[in-house]
């Protein structure tokens, strides 16, 4: 199910976790080659991608959000 971005923080290992409209969260790595997402390493990159949608595997699930920082 796809959920649109609505804000990122670090999690306890400093990798950026993006925060989604339905309340889960979900790891966004820049990882070549195997994951390429080099916006998420600049604030204007993350910024730019905010509200653009990945698919939601938790949602599909029907897990309960996840705790915020």
């Amino acid at each position: 199910m796809k959920q649109p971005i609505t804000g990122y923080h670090k999690d306890e290992e400093s990798h950026w976790v993006a925060q989604l409209a339905c309340g889960h969260n979900q790891h966004v790595r820049h990882t070549p080659p195997w994951v390429n997402r080099p916006w998420v390493t600049t604030e204007e990159g993350r910024e730019s991608m905010l509200g653009f949608e990945l698919d939601c595997r938790k949602c599909e699930e029907g897990a309960p959000p996840d705790d915020r920082p």
